[in-house]
């Protein structure tokens, strides 16, 4: 049973220069479609990833699904009763002007629930001291564990993670992903975890959804797509993991940059970086089949 449905979901932007910029330079309205029929379910107790290059529209995703975007097509279904978001900086994400205690009982005064802040802080692994101190006085990790606490106060069925573990170092990024793994394990927490990260995804990730400029172009378990990735765009974010085995493993690479969203290439977005794109690709949009949206997987040629 699914806990999250998202069914052909869109969302445009209208990035148009000003009205009378427009009228006197005779320049037609400009949209652009950061999100293109995005459809995926996510079931209780696992942990989806949503992973694709800067820009592709992950983060308008997260936006969907928590509501700080209304979609403009399709239709978004949650079972649960609750969401939070953690987000990519913890510090922008944290007030400065209030002490943790307050920040992380305000999900509590929004719910009526009385819960002492301590019991928040120690599942994060922070002492209940630290409820007195302000966000500066933390680092990077820290606050991020506090971004944690405040979202477990608000009692979420779906945590919706931005790039949580982007902004840390190394080494703080690896305690980040074992405590929520342990808090998902001990709590029945589902996770929507979006990063440009195959690395940390891979040690997380129940399922993997890949994204390319808006579209979702290939699904599958996480242990299928990082041993046999089949989409070309998923080998060459896999071909970008640094291979500290040395296993001498061949590698594609794949050059340019991601199109122009306000002028997407026609056919697959996908072919102008493509070693395998063919005249069909170059002229028809692949549709996702078998949880892949390529051409050349559906005709045998990958």
């Amino acid at each position: 049973m699914h806990l999250l449905k998202l069914e052909s979901v869109s969302r445009d932007f209208d990035v148009s220069r000003p009205w009378l910029n427009r009228v006197i330079e005779h320049e037609p309205r400009r949209i652009l479609r950061a999100v293109d029929h995005v459809s995926f379910e996510v079931s209780k107790g696992e942990t989806l990833g949503l992973v694709g290059e800067s820009g592709c529209g992950k983060s308008t995703v997260a936006r969907l699904i928590v509501g700080l975007y209304a979609p403009t097509e399709g239709r978004l279904e949650f079972r649960g009763r609750r969401m939070q978001m953690i987000f990519q900086d913890p510090y922008a994400s944290l007030n400065p002007r209030w002490r943790v205690r307050k920040i992380i009982a305000e999900p509590m005064i929004f719910l009526e629930k009385k819960k002492p802040v301590s019991e928040f802080l120690l599942q994060v692994g922070l002492s209940p001291d630290d409820a007195e101190r302000y966000p500066h006085e933390f680092s990077g990790g820290q606050r991020q564990r506090i971004s944690i606490a405040r979202a477990l106060a608000g009692e979420p069925d779906l945590l919706v993670c931005d790039e949580p573990t982007s902004a840390l170092d190394v080494s703080v990024q690896a305690q980040i992903l074992n405590l929520m793994a342990e808090l998902q394990e001990r709590l029945g927490l589902t996770y929507l975890f979006i990063s440009h990260n195959l690395a940390v995804v891979s040690l997380v990730a129940d399922r993997v959804g890949v994204m390319y400029l808006g579209k979702i172009v290939e699904f599958a378990s996480a242990a299928q797509l990082f041993t046999n990735p089949r989409h070309p765009y998923t080998r060459m974010l896999l071909d970008a993991v640094p291979d500290l085995d040395m296993s001498g493993k061949p590698r594609t690479p794949v050059a340019g940059e991601v199109p122009n969203p306000l002028a997407p290439p026609p056919g697959c977005a996908f072919h102008p970086r493509c070693p395998h794109a063919n005249e069909r690709c170059r002229v028809e949009t692949p549709k996702l089949i078998n949880d892949v949206a390529c051409h050349g997987v559906e005709e045998g040629r990958i």
